[in-house]
Order: structure tokens, then C-alpha cells, then sequence
């Protein structure tokens, strides 16, 4: 059976999940009620007038929307495509139907529908689309805002629903053209709020010239202290995380968020000063980490700590427990491992809907190794949250520690459906079927992520295995020369070298990056090829000095307790 849908993708029609939208509208009442529960929180981002009842959820949605100060990754949008298309997906599957959809105006579409349209590619067979030259039916724009109709203020709620859901493209729109219908000159808070979204969401876009230049402009149009502070600490955080390493200054981000602090620390209201000033604080801190203080850092956080300590009981929720993940990071930097698990397990209860602090705490978990519970804090981040591809990515590392290859495989290859983006798990999915003795599946990987990424070094090393697995040992050659060139510190590049020049009849050559590669951090398996490669070499003590060492750091292997035994 074949459903038709047809719709307008225009975003001025229905916003930025026009497409998304018109489709839940059809597929929700056809679809079996687990489904909907299965996918409650990606319906309910595409197309709130649904109600679809609650299952999962935030902090973020039930406070107070000043306190929602976490602004979402566009990674976020990203996520929220890859569930719905997993939701008609099965849909289609509970109905055994196929679905077609009629696009009209496509052009007019907003990113986050396109990414909608690009995730229903990947990930449901069942669909195909067709776009239509013609007009489509119109939506319905009556939902929680008006879409690009009406004066500023409706302009700035919309930015603010779209914010929320980190629709930042859409922001960037509904913001300016809510400034094109406001006057800077009376400095209202529509102006100020249309402004601030406006630099966020350029920042999250990564254009951050272009925030700054609209926070240049806001400056002249304000004497608002508390506006003033603001935008220093914006423009702190602008220079601090440019995209471009080489964009970056430190120095500059210091001085704008000294200006805020300076600023923050003479409001009036003792409980607005607390948050403002705890704000800017943490800022600075995130600014002295990357300068290297860590003790500096530290301090500024405890400080914004106690600053939220005069708080009243249960005031700004996400603030409080936003510091305790930075202090986590920063005692996972000085080697406070008991210390950083502490915060991530009060960010957790604090907040159990969120799932990147799973993910933060499942990778100190796995760095401790203990496997069994970074297993499971992956697990529930992909259970409490739309579908996560770092966690797949995170939890494929857990399970190749542990041995099972193809269920590491089988997260790598959903990771990439997720982002196909993902370089780092295009490398280790081509690395784990060189590991499976497949490389030649692995060449395709390989070949589409150095496309993007030519200096790689892990990709290089594993196109070194590629090749040499083929034969072809010049090849092989070059690419672990590349590799060794690239990242000089890389202890695998040199092994990856040294073993091949060994399998080639080189065992000179063999002891020599084998031990480059050793330099870099001991290990019993580098131990025991340098050895074969004294033996063949013809010095038969010095290979015994290193399968010594190497029953020392593991007695338990038996290609090592064998090789000592001859």
C-alpha cells in the first residue's frame, strides 16, 4: 500500500518543521501507541500542537524560561531528524505501507526540515520523495507562535521557540526581521532579546564575526549595564571557542570578560547579581583552563558555586548543576577522578532527562575502566534522549575494549547512519574491519574520510594496513610515512610501520620505529613484536630482555609465556 502526503515546505508557512510537521500530522493518528511513546520527544520538537503525552524529558522544559541557559548544539536538530525519520520508519513498518511525500517549494525549506528530509533518506527505506512544481496545502501556523507574521514581538517569541530547540537558523531569520520592525533607539527589551538571539545564534553557527558585528551595533544603542555585561561575556566566549584555532585570543576574551564581571558585580539585586556574576565567573574559568590555570579556574568556579549558595532553594536549577559539570571537567584535568564522578553523579540526579551526562560520565567511567557501568550510562543516554551518535561512537570503544568486535561494529555503522559526518567513526569502523579481516571493505571508509581529512593520522595508518594486507608494501609504506610525519607522538603509526617493515623482511628497521613506538608508552604487544624482530635480527638477548618485560606487564599472555619457553 502506498501513503501520499503532500505539503508545503515553505518554513514562512509553518516554521522551521514545516515538512516534519505536516507529516506527524498524518502518520500520529495511524500509529500504534508504543511507537508514539518511543518517539515522544521527537514528535513533540517537530509539531507541539500534537500533544503527544510526555515520556521523556529535561530539566530545561519545566523551568523557568530565564533559566534555560543552556543553549542547544546545532547537533541538536540533527538528532531530533534522525528520531522522527526512525519514527515513520516504523510507522510504515507497524502498517507495512510505503510512503511517498509531495514537496512543493522546497528552496523555501528551513535547514532543520532539510535535515528531516536527509535523515528519512538514511534511515527509512519505506520512503521516497517527490517534489512538486506546484502549490501544496498550507499549514497550519497556529501553533505556540505566529511564523513570520505580525509585529516584533511575535518575531521574538518565535526566536525564542526556535532557540529552545536549537533551530538557530531560523532564529537568525525571525530575529532580524523582528529588528527591521523594532526602534533601536527606544531600547526596548524586544529589541535587547531579538539582539541577544540573534549573536547566540550566529555563535552556535559558528560565524562569529557576524555576532560580533550585531553586538557592535547593539553597544552604541544601550547604556544598560546589565546589556553591557552581557555582551562582554559574549564576545569573551566568541574569541575563546572561534571555530578557527588561529581565531582564537585569549587575551581578548580575558579582557571582555573582566568587563563583565566588573559590570555584573555592580547590579543592585542581590539575587540578579548572584546569577549574573556567577555566570561571567564561570566564564572566566573556562577562559583560564584554556590558558593553562588550572588552579585560577578552579577558584572562579567555586566562587560561582558559592555565589549560587545564597540562592533561594530550589532558584536556577540548570545554573547550579551546569557548574558542577564544569568543576567535573576541570578535576578530570588535574586528576581528581573521585572527585569529577562525584559532580557528574549529582548532575545526573539533578537532572536524569539529560543525556550528555551520561555520556561525560560513561567516558570517565571507560578512562577508570569500568567497562560494565560506562556500558550502562551510554545505554540510558541513548535511551533518555533522541538518538545520539557520539554515544554509539562512545559505546562501539567500550565494546572493542571488551572484545566484541562485531557489536562494535554494528554501533560505528549506526553512528555514521546517525552523522555520516563523523570522521573519527569512519577510521575506527575501517580499522575495526582491517581488525576483522576485511580491508578492502575498509578502503571505501577510508577513501571517503581522507577525502575530508587528507592528514589524518589515524586514517593514514589504517590505509598502511590496508595496503600491506593487499601487498602493496610501497604503499603501505607511504602511508605510515605520512602518518609518522603528521603525528610525530603517535605510538601507533610507529608500530604500524614497524610491523610492516618486519613482515617485509626489515627487521632492522622493525627495531628501530618498534622502539620509537615504545618511547611513547610501554606495552606488553610492542614488547613482544620487538622481540621477534631482535631474534630475526639475530640477537637473541635482547629479545629475551623484552619478552621479559613484557611477562612482567602481562604474564597471562600465552604468545608471551610461548616465545620465553623457546
Amino acid at each position: 500500500m502506498l501513503l501520499r502526503v503532500e505539503t508545503t515546505a515553505d518554513r514562512r508557512a509553518g516554521g522551521p518543521y514545516t515538512v516534519a510537521a505536516a507529516l506527524a500530522r498524518v502518520l500520529v493518528p495511524l500509529a500504534p501507541a508504543p511507537v508514539i511513546a518511543e518517539h515522544d520527544l521527537e514528535l513533540r520538537a517537530v509539531a507541539p500542537d500534537l500533544d503527544v503525552p510526555v515520556r521523556r524529558d529535561s530539566l530545561a522544559a519545566s523551568a523557568d524560561r530565564s533559566e534555560r541557559i543552556l543553549v542547544p548544539a546545532p547537533q541538536r536538530t540533527l538528532r531530533i531528524a534522525n528520531g522522527f525519520a526512525a519514527f515513520v520508519r516504523d510507522v510504515l513498518a507497524a502498517l507495512s505501507e510505503t510512503l511517498l511525500l509531495v514537496v512543493s517549494e522546497l528552496p523555501e525549506a528551513d535547514p532543520a526540515d532539510r535535515e528531516v528530509l536527509a535523515a528519512l533518506a538514511r534511515r527509512a527505506p519505506a520512503f521516497s520523495l517527490e517534489e512538486a512544481a506546484g502549490p501544496a496545502p498550507r499549514p497550519r501556523a497556529d501553533g505556540p507562535v505566529r511564523w513570520y507574521a505580525g509585529d516584533a514581538a511575535d518575531h521574538q517569541d518565535a526566536a525564542e521557540w526556535c532557540l529552545d530547540r536549537g533551530c538557530h537558523h531560523a532564529v537568525i531569520e525571525l530575529a532580524r526581521l523582528g529588528l527591521a520592525l523594532e526602534d533601536p533607539a527606544g531600547g526596548s527589551e524586544v529589541w535587547w532579546n531579538l539582539v541577544h538571539h540573534l549573536a547566540v545564534a550566529l555563535g552556535a553557527l559558528e560565524r562569529e564575526e557576524e555576532a560580533e558585528a550585531v553586538l557592535k551595533a547593539a553597544r552604541a544603542l544601550t547604556t544598560d549595564p546589565s546589556r553591557h555585561s552581557t555582551m562582554a561575556y559574549t564576545s569573551a566566549m566568541l574569541l575563546t571557542r572561534h571555530h578557527l584555532r588561529e581565531r582564537r585570543d585569549l587575551d581578548g576574551a580575558l579582557g571582555w570578560v573582566n568587563l563583565a564581571i566588573a559590570l555584573s558585580d555592580l547590579l543592585p539585586d542581590p539575587e540578579n547579581r548572584a546569577v549574573k556574576l556567577g555566570f561571567d565567573l564561570n566564564g572566566k574559568a573556562l577562559i583560564m583552563a584554556r590558558r593553562g590555570d588550572l588552579d585560577a579556574a578552579m577558584e572562579l568556579v567555586e566562587e560561582s558555586m558559592r555565589l549560587a549558595a545564597t540562592l533561594p532553594p530550589g532558584a536556577q536549577p540548570i545554573h547550579r548543576l551546569v557548574l558542577r559539570v564544569n568543576r567535573a571537567q576541570l578535576r578530570i584535568l588535574t586528576g581528581d577522578r573521585d572527585g569529577a564522578l562525584e559532580d557528574l553523579d549529582a548532575a545526573v540526579a539533578a537532572d536524569p532527562g539529560y543525556p550528555d551526562y551520561y555520556v561525560d560520565r560513561g567516558n570517565l567511567l571507560f578512562a577508570a575502566g569500568r567497562h560494565d557501568e560506562a556500558l550502562a550510562d551510554y545505554n540510558t543516554a541513548l535511551a533518555v534522549g533522541p538518538p545520539f551518535a557520539e554515544a554509539h561512537y562512545n559505546r562501539s570503544e567500550v565494546l572493542f575494549a571488551r572484545g566484541d568486535l562485531k557489536g562494535a561494529l554494528q554501533d560505528l555503522d549506526t553512528a555514521l547512519e546517525l552523522d555520516p559526518s563523523l570522521t573519527d567513526a569512519r577510521a575506527n569502523r575501517a580499522g575495526l574491519l582491517v581488525a576483522l579481516g576485511e580491508p578492502e571493505l575498509a578502503r571505501s571508509d577510508v577513501d571517503e574520510a581522507l577525502a575530508g581529512d587528507p592528514g589524518n593520522p589515524y586514517l593514514l595508518c589504517t590505509l598502511g594496513q590496508i595496503e600491506g594486507a593487499a601487498g602493496r608494501y610501497r604503499e603501505a609504506r607511504a602511508a605510515f610515512d605520512r602518518a609518522v610525519e603528521q603525528a610525530p607522538s603517535l605510538a601507533v603509526a610507529w608500530a604500524g610501520r614497524g610491523i610492516l617493515a618486519f613482515e617485509n623482511g626489515r627487521p632492522e628497521e622493525a627495531v628501530a620505529d618498534l622502539g620509537r613506538a615504545l618511547e611513547l608508552g610501554e606495552d606488553p604487544g610492542l614488547l613482544f613484536n620487538r622481540a621477534l624482530a631482535h631474534r630475526a635480527a639475530g640477537r637473541p638477548d635482547q629479545a629475551e630482555r623484552d619478552l621479559r618485560r613484557a611477562a612482567e606487564l602481562d604474564p597471562a599472555d600465552p604468545e608471551i609465556r610461548a616465545a620465553l619457553a623457546d
